[in-house]
Parts: structure tokens; sequence; C-alpha cells
């Protein structure tokens, strides 16, 4: 664990937390009258959160064009009295709330992107208790959470002994490769940030455990031709499809779970024409750095084999195919475990059940992924209510009777991180 963070995150009390080794500089009980406020100004304002989260999902944030969603979540920021929201250089939204300077920094985030493309329909449709659009879970919970959280400091007045640092990032799915956790971490904030709080989806789950991956683009090139007239030419398509063939054989552990998908296709030029080009997009995850390169190198050779397989089927023909792969994104893994006895598990767990939320801690890959990476205590939750479908046109959301459990979750996670001042 992060030796810098056990010295100075405040412990919580033994009446709901059991012992842990840290030095102590003020206790923060679920009873807390400033938390009891908080938790019921979030429950009475419920529907202004779930409006927050419907209201964003209807702002297109595809890949790499999280623009538009982002100076929203800057303009609503602002309205809650935080005016030095600012966007940094790769498109995060910031906000800092300063405390009294004796405690932690803590940044908590929800990311503004979605897997969808640009085009995609993202009217929210309302069915009774549900909520169904692409992206209303994966991460508008999220961005609706944060944004309770934000109302919920500045409305109470809650004076925190650290800083809290409120963000909604970009990069976190597909080819974003993290840049926006990259740009906090290793620039605007490297050494800075005492502990992160991830909120990704709905439910009451704590990922614990980083799932690394690898992603690729691999592209086939050769010379292509006629169909007829080049009869004989090795094609592009073929060499991937042999490779596709190749790497569905592979075999993977179970434990530790480890995959392998090919995304996305593309090539050719026409029906009547032997491909030129093809490509297809890989995705390769692990918990275990071990056996993600072991996966690795068996996925290349699998791509190696098929290239050959394809360039021998012809030998005729002074043509080949080529093969390239370029890096699409690499997700590290935690560099320590984090455990259900790691503080700032344990502290997620408890503050859960105070709550009234059900909680386990599972693995994943997440923005969490890179300040694990470095050390840093990292956790990702779920947003509280109940989802389904994420990834997918049916997405979608229901808060449910405790829907409002999840923000006070997040708010009470990142007050016992941070510590309360007491003047």
């Amino acid at each position: 664990m992060n030796i810098r963070f056990v010295r100075r995150i405040p412990a919580l009390v033994t009446m709901w937390l059991v012992p842990i080794t840290l030095c102590a500089q003020q206790s923060l009980p679920a009873s807390d009258p400033v938390v009891l406020r908080a938790f019921a100004a979030i429950k009475a304002g419920n529907a202004w959160t779930l409006a927050q989260q419907v209201s964003l999902c209807e702002i297109p944030a595809p890949p790499f064009k999280e623009q538009l969603r982002g100076l929203e979540f800057r303009r609503r920021l602002i309205a809650l009295g935080y005016a030095n929201t600012r966007i940094d250089a790769v498109g995060n939204v910031v906000a800092e709330r300063a405390g009294s300077g004796t405690g932690p920094t803590v940044m908590i985030a929800g990311h503004l992107d979605t897997v969808f493309p640009e085009g995609t329909a993202v009217k929210v449709k309302h069915d009774g208790a549900r909520y169904s659009a692409p992206g209303i879970g994966d991460d508008c919970r999220g961005l609706a959470v944060v944004l309770a959280v934000a109302k919920a400091l500045t409305d109470g007045h809650i004076k925190t002994a650290g800083k809290v640092i409120l963000v909604g990032d970009v990069g976190e799915e597909g080819q974003g490769n993290l840049r926006g956790m990259h740009q906090l971490f290793e620039h605007e904030y490297a050494g800075k940030i005492d502990a992160f709080v991830s909120v990704d989806d709905a439910g009451s789950s704590i990922v614990n455990r980083a799932v690394g991956s690898h992603r690729y683009t691999v592209r086939f090139s050769g010379p292509g031709g006629h169909s007829y007239g080049a009869f004989g030419t090795p094609s592009a398509i073929h060499a991937m499809g042999r490779a596709i063939a190749n790497i569905s054989d592979l075999q993977v552990p179970a434990s530790p779970k480890t995959t392998f998908t090919v995304g996305t296709v593309s090539g050719g030029t026409s029906v009547n024409s032997i491909a030129g080009n093809a490509a297809m997009d890989v995705d390769m995850r692990s918990e275990s750095a071990d056996e993600l390169d072991r996966l690795d190198v068996a996925l290349r050779g699998a791509v190696t084999s098929a290239l050959r397989a394809e360039n021998a089927r012809w030998p005729a023909s002074s043509a080949r195919i080529t093969v390239k792969f370029d890096t699409i994104g690499i997700r590290p893994l935690g560099r320590t475990v984090q455990t259900d006895d790691t503080p700032i598990v344990r502290t997620a767990l408890e503050a859960a059940r105070q709550v009234g939320l059900v909680s386990r801690t599972t693995a994943s890959s997440t923005d969490a992924n890179l300040p694990m990476s470095l050390g840093i205590p990292a956790i990702t939750i779920s947003g509280g209510g109940m989802g389904d479908g994420a990834h997918s046109p049916r997405e979608w959301y229901e808060d449910g009777p405790d829907g409002y459990k999840g923000p006070q979750w997040a708010l009470l996670i990142v007050l016992a991180l941070v510590g309360v001042h007491r003047s």
C-alpha cells in the first residue's frame, strides 16, 4: 500500500469500521450530524440526481468527441458553486474544493465518453421506472453521482480536512486508452493524489482489482486484384480469416480469468476484388500480467501462422501478404494487490453497509487501473440503482426504491478518506 496514504488518511471510529492500523487524525461515524444532513438532502433531491443522469445522457459523447457533454458538465459544476471548474488539455472537466490543509487529496470521477459511435440515437426512453438509452448507466450514472456529491458538499457547507477534486474524465472507453487518467495522474496531479474513487455504472459493487488489457488493430496488406483476372494472388481478408480461426482456438486459463476477442473487422474493396487490405481489432484481458503477456505472444503467433498459410496457399504468386500491429491501448494492472482488507476497500465496504447497500468486490478494467498501477489507493464503485445492457443499444437503468443510496455511499467514502474539518 502507499505509505503516504496510510500516514494521512483519517480513520473511522471502530463503531463503524473494524480497527485499521492507521494514524487517526479524527473520527467520522456515519451518525455524524454533518453526514446525516447531507444524506437527507441527497435522498430529498433524488429526482434532481436522476434528471442530471437523463439529461447528460442525451448529449452525445462518442469516443474522442466528448466535448459537448464535457462543456455541459462544466456548466453544471459551476452552477453548483465550483467557479474554478476548468477543462484541461485533453478534455477532462476538473473542479477543486479546498480543505483545511490537514488532510489528504481525494479525487472522485465519472467518465464522459461512451462506446457508441457518432450518430447513435441517445434520446432516453422512459417506460415506467425504467430509463433506456445508450450510456444511461455507463457512465451517465457515474456523472450524476459526482454531481450529487458536489451538490451535497456545497449545499451542506461541509468543510473537509483535505482537498476534494471532482472530475468528468475522457478516454475511459474503447480506444481512449485512459488518456484522461494519464493526463491527470502523470501530468497535472502527478504525485499529488492520495486516493481515487471512480464511479461507473449502476449497482453496488467495488472494483478493487484491475484487469489489464492489450488492444491492437492488426492490419493485413497485399497488392489485391481482380477476383477473376488476378486469381491466385493472396488475399488480405483470407489471411485475416485464417488468423481469426486460429485465435478462436487459443486456450486460456479460467483462473486467473483471461479473455480475448476479435471485436471488429473491416477491409476489401468490392465483391469482385481480391482484398488488398483488411483489419481487425483485438482485445485481450487478464488479472495476471504473466497470463496477459503469454496470451499476447500466443495471439501474435496465431496471426503469423495464418499469414504463412495464406501466402503458402498460392505458391505461384510473387505477391505476399504482410501484417502490422498497431497499438490501440495498453491498460496496466495494479502494482499492488488490493484485498478486502486494504484500507480504502475496507472503508468502501463498511460505508456500503452503513447506507444499506449489499456490496462485493470484483475485478474489472476501469479508470482506476491507472492509479492502481502507480501504487495509489484506488477503487471503482457502482453508482446505485439497477441496470444492465452496458455497451449495447439496449442499456437500461432503474432507480428502484434505493437509488439515492448510491450518491450517499460515494459521499461517505469521500468524506471518510478526506476527513471532515472541525473548527
